[in-house]
This record gives C-alpha cells, structure tokens and sequence, in this order.
C-alpha cells in the first residue's frame, strides 16, 4: 500500500482531462491524512473504506442499514461509527465515498445536496462505473468536489478483497483540478488510473460487465451442460481449460481462438445445436449469439477464410431462423 495522500504541485502525467471534467486550474491541496466517510457499506464500500484505513486514512463514519451491511462495517471497519447518510456526509469533511447501486445514485446525490449535508470544499466520490461526473451536478452545485472512481474488481465484501486491491485499475472520471488528487487516492487503494471521458463511461462499463459478469454466467452454463452430460464435477473438467484460455485470450487476443467454430466445422456445431435444443433449450440462442461473434472475429484475424466459413454460417443463419420463429 502507497503512503497516504500528499498533497502534489502537479497533476500527473496522462491524457487531457475527460470531458465533464475539462476545466483548468491549479492542483488543490488537500490533508495528508483525508477524514472519510462510506455511504453504503455494500461489498464495494466497506472494503474500500478498510483500504483507506489501512493506508492511514481516518474513516470516520459509515452507513450500513440491512444486517449484511453492519456486518461488514463490524469486520471491515470495526472502529467506523455506524450512522444516517446525512451524519455521515456531514462527518466525512474532506472525502465522502458514494458506494450505492447505479439507479439509486442520483437520488442519494440531490437528496445530502438539498437537505444540506454537503459541504464546499468536500470530495464527493462515487464507484459507479457507468456514471461520470453528470451526475454528482447536485453535490457540485453547494460547492463539493466530484469525482467517478471505479475499481475494476469483483468484490465479496471480505477481508479477501484486501488481498486482490494491489495494482488493479480504477475507472477514474475528475475534473483538471482533481486529478493529481485522484491519482493519488488511487495509489493509496494500491491501484493504477485508467482516465476515462464523461461520455465513454457506460462504454467502460459495459466492457467491464461484459467481461466479468457474462463470464460467470458462461462458466456456469458450461458447468450445467457438463452435469447435464453426466459430469459429476463440471468445475475440474472446466478449471484448466477455462484458465488456459482465459490467459491465451489476453495474450493473444483473437489468435487464441480454438475450436469448431475457428475450424469452420459445421457439422459439429449443429450436433451442438441439435443436442441443446433437445436438452437445454434456453441455451440455444446464447451459443448461437457467440458462435456468430466468434465466426466474425475468426473471419477478421484470417484464422478462418471465409470459404471455409460458408457452411457454417448457413448452419448458424438457418437455426437462427428457426429460433427467431
């Protein structure tokens, strides 16, 4: 973990400023050690909130309703009073982080701006990843300071998360003026910034979930059509495989790609699409989609000449047809 914050003449090397943030002006300076608050002591709150502490931060006050949330500030933050939103907005004086769900922010954000439980001066960051600065307009409009900061990380709200901080990325969205501030808050998190424009950020989002999310849905419909086979452990026929391709894939990009599609093997996709139909027919339209992006992308990195690929995408274009009737 990096020394707590200081304060530093000059913003950090990197891209302009993304836009929302875009306007100029010196670097502001700010404590060494920053008083904290968590709003939303959710798997993503509380554990960034532990970092802070550990990195020498003073997390004064978190807000925790449902019994899981006063679990974890109990574990995560045993010395962090637990209290209403608007006490800990007022006893966070220079960072508050908004750690709530992407729907509920906005609604958070103006009702601490119009019941007065900003302050000018204070930090107001939250970890969304598809919103920007837009929507903290609120919090900047009584003279708080905004700013987007997203970990790229999947979280359990345990202290194992502690362990899987050290230098991942975090999405960060700030004005001119905050980024040497949020350069190094990032590093006291033991991370790395990934400067990301106001209009990109959904963008930013949907890769992230698109990568993470969708992958634990894959893995598991993988696992269920292996049970369905008669496989009684999915996860260690799975395991190896999946993490050889996981670290070819980020290697080699689409060079990774193996298999029926890559090969342009129609006859074995449709036995595929044949047995799923009969046996798991809800997973017949998500192989579909991905067989197609996987011919498209084949196609495109020339691992598969598109004479090849003829009579496998009729056999995807056709059983798509069918599924679409």
């Amino acid at each position: 973990m990096s020394a707590p914050l200081r304060p530093r003449p000059a913003a950090p090397h990197g891209p302009a400023a993304p836009s929302g943030g875009a306007s100029t002006g010196a670097s502001l300076v700010f404590p060494r050690i920053l008083t904290v608050g968590v709003l939303g002591a959710g798997r993503v709150g509380a554990v960034l909130g532990a970092a802070l502490a550990a990195a020498g931060h003073r997390v004064v006050a978190a807000s925790g309703v449902s019994g899981a949330a006063k679990a974890r500030i109990a574990l995560l933050l045993p010395e962090t009073a637990n209290r209403s939103a608007t006490s800990v907005a007022q006893a966070a004086t220079d960072l508050l982080i908004v750690a709530v769900p992407d729907d509920a922010l906005a609604g958070v954000v103006a009702g601490l701006a119009e019941t007065g439980a900003l302050r000018p001066g204070q930090v107001v960051a939250h970890t969304s990843g598809t919103h920007g600065l837009d929507v903290l307009a609120p919090a900047a409009a009584v003279g708080a300071r905004p700013l987007a900061l997203h970990p790229a990380m999947t979280f359990t709200g345990t202290p194992d998360d502690l362990t899987r901080l050290a230098g991942i990325s975090y999405g960060v969205t700030a004005p001119a003026e905050l980024r040497a501030f949020a350069a190094r808050l990032v590093a006291d998190l033991g991370g790395v910034p990934e400067w990301v424009g106001e209009a990109d950020r959904p963008l930013y989002h949907a890769a992230l979930a698109h990568g993470a999310n969708h992958l634990v849905t894959l893995v598991n419909e993988a696992s269920d059509r292996l049970r369905d086979a008669g496989v009684a452990q999915p996860e260690k026929v799975l395991a190896p495989l999946l993490r050889a391709a996981l670290e070819n894939a980020l290697r080699l990009g689409d060079d990774a790609l193996t298999g029926p599609v890559s090969r342009g093997d129609a006859g074995t996709v449709r036995r595929h699409l044949a047995r799923l139909a009969a046996t798991a027919p809800e997973s017949v339209p998500p192989y579909l989609a991905l067989a197609r992006r996987t011919a498209d992308r084949a196609i495109a990195a020339g691992r598969l000449r598109p004479a090849d690929a003829e009579s496998l995408l009729d056999v995807l274009g056709g059983i798509y047809r069918e599924v679409a009737a």
